[in-house]
């Protein structure tokens, strides 16, 4: 019972590890996603579907599911979700706290009809607190959260990470949480109710940097773009026709960094002998390797530097990322087939395990694609008492 991005991430990880996931949408517009394009993997001819494709945000987040089509406004629905809550482990939503109460869909209703279920709410702000009942998006939450203050160049203003990263830290912790408390099930038997929170979980990633502002009491330094606050020389640098990560990260590698670019006299200079030294002249440093590097293509630095034990990196754009040998050898991009778009490409689970292997086994479903497989299959409901929820309204 999740849309958009936190939820679907979630269930897309438990559904790549071999779950059965159960997809509840809106029987006319389903996951809000559906709308949200282009671009749109476009119906191939002899599709019986119309309009512009389904979008590419969509079938980022939504493989290995079934879509099952439904109004819980319907005293009907209700049912019916009620009775799959008796076949379930897992129910995962992401309404406002109490939202669901008045749908009998609450923990504590779901609970009393299957105590052992395991039910992971994910909202903005939690279940508790002043902020409980605002309405949680990733960028919001990037800003008031912290993550955005720190995230931009250093005399530019603040930026949102390139992903919804919160959204998906998000989908992360719940898919990992609910992975515990079937341990714990499996222990005493009993489900529990998961409260995960936009804002804690990026409250939780800050990682390192709430950790210095707790330990000293002071500020955060602020937004350093791909430069670290506290390594020189530690970030990218512009080269004939792109961009360069350096990483001098101690004074041996800054040595083969200088070697390498034919500074070798820059290692023994005073003022950059030393990582406190270079931090101390970041700013000329810093103009002076970047006059060196704009000197050579991204290509021919790479050549250069391969094989010194220098730490670099081409900065790729999503395409690059997509099409590198790297990516490509470690089998993260995967073709499949879908029965009205035709062949598509998905990034593939990351996970590689010795004795099992994660899987695309079914492609993003269309919408309302498997009601009437989860009402027969699942539920035993004939035909005829599907064609009525149909016909009105309650399912499609």
């Amino acid at each position: 019972m999740t849309r958009v991005l936190a939820g679907p991430y979630c269930t897309q990880i438990l559904g790549d590890l071999g779950a059965e996931v159960i997809k509840i949408e809106h029987p006319t517009r389903g996951d809000d996603t559906r709308a949200w394009g282009p671009p749109y993997a476009t119906y191939k001819q002899g599709s019986e579907k119309h309009g512009a494709g389904e979008s590419a945000y969509f079938i980022a987040v939504n493989r290995n599911k079934k879509s099952l089509g439904l109004s819980f406004q319907h005293p009907s629905g209700v049912s019916i979700l009620h009775k799959l809550v008796k076949e379930c482990d897992i129910l995962v939503e992401n309404y406002l706290p109490d939202a669901l109460k008045k749908y009998g869909m609450d923990y504590a209703t779901v609970s009393e009809i299957n105590p052992s279920i395991i039910y992971a709410s994910i909202t903005g702000y939690g279940q508790t607190g002043p902020l409980r009942k605002k309405a949680g998006y990733d960028v919001m939450v990037e800003a008031e959260m912290g993550l955005m203050h720190i995230t931009g160049h250093r005399d530019g203003p603040p930026a949102k990470v390139g992903v919804a990263v919160t959204d998906l830290t998000t989908g992360l912790y719940t898919s990992n949480s609910i992975m515990a408390a079937l341990l714990s099930r499996a222990k005493s038997g009993r489900g529990q109710h998961i409260d995960v929170a936009l804002s804690d979980c990026q409250v939780a990633t800050l990682a390192n940097l709430a950790s210095s502002v707790l330990i000293s009491g002071k500020s955060d330094s602020g937004r350093w773009g791909t430069a670290h606050p506290s390594i020189v020389p530690y970030k990218g640098f512009k080269t004939k026709d792109g961009d360069l990560m350096l990483g001098g990260g101690n004074d041996r590698l800054f040595g083969i960094l200088c070697e390498k670019i034919g500074k070798a006299e820059w290692s023994t200079d005073e003022r950059y002998r030393t990582n406190a030294d270079r931090v101390k002249h970041r700013d000329e440093l810093e103009e002076k390797i970047e006059a060196v590097t704009r000197t050579k293509t991204t290509a021919e630095w790479e050549a250069v530097l391969d094989g010194s034990g220098m730490p670099y990196a081409r900065i790729n754009d999503v395409k690059g990322t997509l099409e590198h040998e790297h990516v490509l050898a470690r089998d993260m991009v995967t073709e499949i087939d879908h029965p009205d778009c035709g062949p598509i490409k998905l990034v593939s689970p990351p996970i590689k395990f010795s004795e099992s292997k994660p899987s695309i086994r079914s492609p993003p479903p269309m919408l309302g694609q498997h009601t009437d497989e989860v009402l027969a299959g699942v539920l035993g409901m004939s035909t005829s008492e599907i064609d009525s929820l149909k016909s009105d309204g309650v399912v499609a």
